[in-house]
């Protein structure tokens, strides 16, 4: 099965579909965006491994010293995205992937393999049940259910900063963090700020451009984090239904 999986690469970044649900034939801003944040990020370790085919099939991680992620520890592996969608479904080849990234790991001397997790299974996080089979386990949390969960392989356990933790601000109007990792993100903060300049709606929207900026973040964070009023909202992509369902409280 290795045959049909390819790692993005500087040499062929600017030509691989990059897994996600967009499909269009003609440039698409939030795309390009991830090529340019992805294309920075490979020197840095960052690994991209993708089906040969135009679909939702990849695994993202990278080491988790340079991961754009509020968690620390050493010698680890962060895993962003592990996504098989669609017709790509039942063929095995999460399992491929995730063999992939273990075996990675392994064959670099490395602690272990950590993600982003919760108490009860979130959007656009990865499937957390899946992780648990193969010995993911929670090593950290946060009170409102969010967990770190981490596969070791000598005893040691990353962990969320203290910082994260809290997941408190002292703004309190809506107030989004994100980074151009994922495609979906360019079009979604274009909508929010369509729509609270349409609404008189207060909003504060931060990009997170440097890798300092996500390990200072005040919350868990996998490209995305809302507060209102001062409290962690989630990590989950907002759209205009979820902003006003937030507005409400």
């Amino acid at each position: 099965m290795s045959e049909e999986f390819i790692n993005l690469t500087h040499e062929n970044i600017a030509e691989e579909h990059l897994c996600c649900i967009i499909r269009s034939n003609k440039p698409h801003q939030g795309v390009e965006a991830k090529r340019a944040w992805l294309t920075e990020r490979l020197t840095e370790g960052h690994v991209f491994r993708k089906l040969s085919a135009k679909g939702c099939c990849f695994i993202e991680y990278a080491p988790l010293e340079s991961a754009w992620t509020p968690v620390v520890g050493k010698n680890y592996y962060y895993i962003y995205c592990l996504w098989v969608n669609g017709e790509f479904k039942g063929n095995g080849y999460a399992k491929a992937l995730m063999d992939y990234c273990i075996s990675d790991a392994k064959e670099k001397g490395m602690s272990g393999v950590c993600m982003l997790g919760s108490k009860k299974q979130k959007n656009w996080l990865s499937n957390q049940n899946f992780a648990k089979k193969y010995g993911f386990e929670t090593v950290d949390s946060t009170e409102d259910g969010y967990e770190l969960l981490a596969l070791s392989f000598d005893g040691t356990a990353p962990k969320f900063t203290d910082k994260a933790r809290k997941q408190q601000i002292d703004n309190h109007e809506l107030t989004i963090y994100y980074s151009m990792q994922c495609p979906f993100i360019h079009q979604k903060v274009k909508e929010i700020k369509q729509y609270c300049s349409d609404n008189a709606v207060a909003v504060s929207i931060r990009p997170v451009d440097t890798l300092e900026k996500a390990k200072d973040l005040p919350c868990v964070f996998n490209n995305w984090g809302t507060f209102y009023k001062g409290k962690f909202e989630t990590v989950n992509l907002l759209d205009v239904g979820t902003v006003e369902k937030i507005l409400k409280k």
